[in-house]
């Protein structure tokens, strides 16, 4: 099966601890505070890579990890930083953030190589920490956490025009006629299993991409058949041409053709059913009309009233295909040439520095208590001696919103805080 689709778990590297360490010199029993600072971690990085046209790589292995920064050292030694870590994916991949489906970059156009999530900061060691009255402090930053992200790749395909159609009417045989492609071509429905994208040249005219939609059927939008996994593709496509088989070769109605794929479309996605729509007429070589109705005929009473154009065509021996094909590069010409780029919506930074820190706050006999593993780390790095320790800790508690989860709780100036083995009273 074609690999359009894949759900990924995605890691930054951690920051690097800060150090907390003394010069220890011949000489200078008392040496001040040389601690390093922590190496940053590895970002996740999204890069186009022309040779690739699949998500087959990300189809088996599901999390990626970027390396975490090494913490620093004795003797101001700064501790190294991670390498990033580069995903490869095709053009036209869109990054989504799995639970909401809101788009995180869209890997298409001029953007090329896109940084989703940026590796944690190294803390800062305990040589920055030295103040006139405290010359020796005994704490250093930790370094910022790694971040996780669950996220959902789709290749949506980058064409100008998409065909669409029931299955067996002659999409495939139309694109290898009029573009380079060479699609397999067979009489069995779902013969085409993947999107096949071919390129128009005109000898005077503007040259455009066609990509040909595997075959819909009736309830695609809801998941029957396999044209529901292919929807996503037309979904840049600026101009639909919509192919039925006027001759009914196999006993379908073709204006009938035509309102149930449009059905699928609006059911799909609306904006995408309000695109320009041509009609290409197939098969005409195959139609006979003993009872003197002109299928053509019928199918242009009934939709270019409503804005859709019919041009007969014969996918076999070529007639009405030069015409068809100047009608798409004029109606292209009066578009936008950009391509169709999904605009960001999901912003990693943002969402997960707002993420909930895994901390409990409880009152216990009129005491607050505190806890969490990340609060528990905190207090193994700092020194609450000191002021500037103390103030350390302080601003650690605003910064994660543990102190407005305290008020929220109805903390009172004077009130006990309690977390694990430090105990401190309250005050704004």
């Amino acid at each position: 099966m074609f690999a359009d689709r894949a759900k990924i778990l995605i890691r930054s590297g951690k920051g690097g601890d800060g150090h907390v360490s003394f010069r220890r010199e011949l000489y200078v029993p008392n040496g001040g505070p040389d601690g390093g600072d922590g190496g940053r971690g590895g970002d996740v990085i999204f890069e186009v890579d022309e040779g690739l046209n699949t998500l087959q790589d990300y189809r088996h292995k599901r999390k990626f990890a970027a390396k975490d920064g090494l913490p620093g050292g004795k003797r101001r030694c700064h501790g190294a930083d991670a390498e990033d870590i580069v995903l490869k994916v095709p053009e036209g991949t869109v990054v989504k953030e799995a639970e909401s489906g809101k788009v995180i970059a869209d890997m298409s156009g001029d953007n090329r190589r896109q940084i989703i999530l940026k590796g944690g900061r190294g803390g800062l060691g305990n040589q920055h920490y030295a103040t006139s009255t405290m010359q020796v402090p005994k704490y250093a930053q930790p370094g910022q956490p790694s971040r996780e992200l669950w996220v959902l790749l789709e290749l949506k395909v980058i064409a100008d025009v998409g065909l669409v159609g029931f299955p067996n009417v002659g999409k495939s045989t139309f694109l290898s006629r009029v573009t380079n492609a060479q699609p397999k071509i067979a009489n069995y429905h779902f013969t085409t299993l993947n999107p096949n994208l071919g390129v128009v040249d005109l000898p005077d005219g503007q040259g455009f991409v066609v990509a040909d939609i595997p075959g819909l059927i009736e309830g695609a939008s809801q998941g029957v058949g396999l044209g529901h996994e292919f929807l996503r593709h037309i979904e840049r496509t600026k101009l639909i041409i919509h192919v039925v088989d006027a001759a009914g070769t196999e006993g379908r109605d073709p204006v009938d053709d035509i309102y149930k794929i449009n059905a699928e479309l609006e059911a799909y996605n609306p904006e995408i059913a309000s695109r320009p729509q041509i009609i290409a007429a197939n098969k005409i070589d195959a139609v006979f009309s003993d009872d003197g109705e002109d299928p053509v005929a019928r199918l242009k009473k009934e939709f270019e009233p409503k804005g859709m154009k019919v041009y007969p065509i014969s996918g076999v021996t070529g007639d009405g295909l030069s015409e068809l094909l100047y009608a798409i590069s004029k109606e292209l010409q009066g578009m936008d040439a950009s391509p169709v780029i999904f605009e960001q919506e999901y912003f990693p930074e943002e969402e997960l520095i707002y993420e909930k820190l895994p901390y409990t706050v409880e009152v216990e006999d009129g005491v607050y208590v505190v806890e969490g593993p990340k609060i528990e780390k905190m207090l193994g790095y700092t020194n609450l001696d000191s002021e500037k320790g103390f103030a350390f800790f302080q601003k650690f508690l605003k910064e994660t919103g543990i102190l407005k989860e305290l008020e929220t709780a109805g903390i009172q100036e004077g009130d006990t805080v309690r977390m694990y083995g430090l105990q401190f009273d309250y005050y704004k």
